[in-house]
């Protein structure tokens, strides 16, 4: 049988979003410089896959031969792919001079409020979920269908993730988010110093643009 020859897709390379946050309060701009780096090193990393797996795809089916580069290659995608979105995430719901609450109107307040009781209950849960041993992120995250909020522990970037479920607030909390800045021991500082750069217009935008889909 002859090979099915896949046409050339066109360019849908990622591209490394800008964010401007310099002078956060407890987060150091060094901190963020060696952090976009490592983000860009996401996008990059995942271009580079995303094209090895076209290459191996492009004249339509994988081989036996090409099955433990295939599986490899797709196995580390997920990692790779995962760690950017993330990453867009985590510095896209930071701002300077931001923190506090959210607004006392907000639909994010009301779905905190319906799912955890109070605002200060989803805080001290969250927090939590933050303190947790190991690497990872603190991801709060609504359920679409149900329309609840609910705190987990991504490690891995790609563990842990919940099928469906939207993330809202996104703390990474791999030790290179804050080793410049505190030491280990004292993840419990930056992660205050996290919350009280919070853009909480953002992660209403979030929401919205999220019910608005559904």
């Amino acid at each position: 049988m002859a090979k099915t020859e896949v046409a050339p897709s066109v360019d849908r390379a990622y591209r490394a979003k800008d964010f401007n946050l310099s002078g956060l309060n407890g987060i150091s701009d060094q901190t963020l410089e060696m952090h976009f780096k490592l983000y860009e090193g996401y996008v990059k990393e995942t271009n580079r896959l995303t094209d090895a797996i076209a290459e191996i795809l492009k004249d339509g089916r994988v081989d036996q031969e090409e099955m433990p580069a295939y599986s490899d290659l797709k196995r580390r995608l997920g990692f790779e792919y995962n760690g950017m979105v993330l990453h867009k995430y985590y510095f896209g719901n930071l701002k300077r001079q931001g923190g506090g609450e959210p607004g006392r109107n907000s639909s994010f307040l009301n779905f905190v409020q319906s799912s955890f009781g109070s605002f200060e209950l989803w805080r001290t849960d969250f927090v939590s979920v933050g303190k947790m041993r190991g690497v990872g992120w603190a991801i709060c995250f609504l359920d679409p269908l149900q329309g609840q909020l609910s705190n987990h522990w991504v490690t891995l970037h790609e563990t842990g993730n919940v099928a469906g479920f939207i993330p809202l607030v996104v703390m990474d909390v791999w030790e290179h988010a804050f080793l410049l800045d505190y030491k280990p021991a004292e993840r419990p500082k930056y992660i205050e110093a996290f919350l009280s750069n919070l853009d909480w217009q953002a992660i209403e935008d979030r929401l919205l643009t999220t019910r608005k889909r559904s």
